[in-house]
């Protein structure tokens, strides 16, 4: 019998199936109570489950629109308009109240006249006038009001929030098309190094650092960047040298103040993050859970342990789904941080074919960064049986199909088979290669591998009879590897 029934006749049922309402009415609870983070979070989990129930959706926008997250609340609302309910024609007036106080006045008044035109006498017809008045713009005026401007705005506001939800491929797209159209905006250019980083692009991210220091000598978000990149990378003597130099840095703004504090953290210079963090915590700055991550973190290691638990305790309160391990606690042993990106790939794979799941998962919960090919690749080692279910992205299943047919094919006794082909996968990736063939790809890769060893060289007959394809295709795929790898500079 199960542990869960029972024939006594006075049970109680208990609901322990908790659906997208559950959810839903707590967090209408917290936004009452004015905790409008606990409040966002617990609805958009609501939404998971529910994903076009429109009351949601309008009060998630609402939440959103409070806490200042302007362009998230837009979002969402052309969310409902375009896939849930065209007619519910409302959204146009708050997308005008969201674009208004983003100062992207062009695209208030764009909405507010859509309302107008809509919603004649409509339930906020007063209000949108007075906003309309208050935006005082008309066609002849546009000039007032730069378009472009207000576009670069949105943009960035956008690229922001891709890279913050891991969407690391959509923010590229969109970084590099504003680099073009806004060769001296900086932030972008910042931030798509961050994405080429984290989406295992390391060459590129670094001649996009490179190109943002040698334009404009001092930015503190490149320099920090690059420290990043240095302390990833396992650089300790040029992650020495940068951080001494960054602690003479004295940033304004609180946004320097930020990034400068989270950078040293992230490196384990707490002294100097703890002054930063601090700084901005003592004004009331409040962040978001990251920034108390990070603050918690410093406060632990430079002494204030009781600032530590009170900031640790806010930031669990606000962020539902924060790690219960905190930053100063033993946590369970994971693999070692790799130098590599092909490395760790490596690791992750070699850990599958020895069936130790646990170290998978183990990985996967972790706060360490991963990226999301990084994240994607993990899951399907752990979760290839649930293809159907579930979804994951063409490069994980490229490079999970490509190992696959290398581990088929030769059944290698060492690691180093594995580590080219991942060194190719990645150059495959940053080029934007067709990527259908993966076993072509993993015989050009061994042949190329094998042939670079002195003790063993095999010709290219013996090499397409292991993977089972012809001589042409395998040498189509080493024409295309060297191209790539000449193109690349590796």
């Amino acid at each position: 019998m199960s542990k869960y029934t029972s024939q006594n006749h006075h049970t109680q049922v208990v609901q322990l199936f908790q659906d997208g309402h559950y959810f839903f009415h707590k967090g209408l609870k917290a936004y009452r109570e004015r905790n409008l983070p606990r409040a966002s979070k617990l609805i958009q989990r609501a939404i998971v489950l529910e994903p076009e129930n429109v009351e949601m959706l309008s009060q998630l926008a609402m939440i959103y629109t409070e806490m200042g997250h302007y362009q998230q609340s837009n979002e969402l609302l052309q969310f409902i308009l375009e896939h849930v309910d065209e007619n519910m024609t409302e959204c146009h007036y708050f997308q005008a109240n969201n674009y208004a106080n983003l100062g992207l006045f062009q695209e208030a008044y764009k909405s507010a006249t859509t309302y107008a035109a809509l919603e004649e006498d409509g339930e906020f017809a007063e209000e949108n006038d007075e906003l309309l008045d208050l935006l005082d713009m008309s066609d002849e005026d546009d000039e007032d009001f730069p378009y472009d401007q207000d576009d670069l705005i949105v943009k960035q506001d956008h690229a922001n929030h891709l890279l913050e939800s891991g969407r690391l491929e959509e923010a590229i797209d969109m970084l590099e098309q504003m680099i073009v159209e806004y060769p001296e905006f900086w932030s972008a250019y910042n931030n798509l190094a961050l994405a080429y980083f984290y989406s295992g692009r390391i060459h590129q991210a670094k001649e996009m650092l490179n190109r943002v220091l040698h334009e404009n000598p001092g930015n503190l978000h490149a320099l920090c960047n690059q420290l990043v990149f240095y302390h990833s990378e396992k650089e300790v003597e040029k992650v020495n040298v940068l951080a001494k130099q960054l602690t003479h840095v004295y940033p304004m703004l609180s946004e320097q103040r930020y990034k400068l504090g989270a950078t040293f953290a992230l490196v384990g210079e707490f002294e100097w993050a703890f002054k930063w963090l601090y700084s901005l915590y003592k004004t009331g700055f409040s962040g978001d859970s990251t920034f108390l991550y990070w603050l918690a973190s410093a406060a632990y290691h430079t002494g204030h342990k009781s600032l530590a638990q009170t900031v640790w305790d806010k930031m669990v309160e606000e962020d539902i789904d924060a790690d219960e391990i905190k930053p100063w606690q033993e946590k369970p042993e994971e693999p070692e941080t790799m130098v590599s990106m092909e490395e760790r790939l490596t690791a992750y794979y070699v850990s599958k074919q020895k069936g130790e799941h646990d170290v998978l998962q183990a990985v996967l919960d972790s706060r360490a960064a991963k990226t999301t090919f990084e994240q994607q690749f993990i899951e399907l080692l752990l979760f290839e049986d649930q293809m159907e279910e579930r979804s994951f992205s063409e490069d994980a299943v490229f490079a999970k199909q490509a190992a696959s047919a290398l581990e088929e094919a030769i059944h290698p006794d060492n690691h180093m088979p594995y580590f080219w082909l991942f060194h190719i996968i990645q150059q495959v990736r940053a080029s934007g290669s067709d990527k259908r063939n993966a076993p072509a790809w993993a015989a050009a890769s061994y042949y190329l591998w094998v042939n670079g060893q002195e003790e063993s060289k095999m010709t290219k007959k013996e090499v397409a009879t292991l993977f089972q394809m012809s001589v042409q295709t395998l040498s189509k795929y080493e024409r295309v590897i060297c191209s790539l790898i000449d193109e690349l500079g590796r």
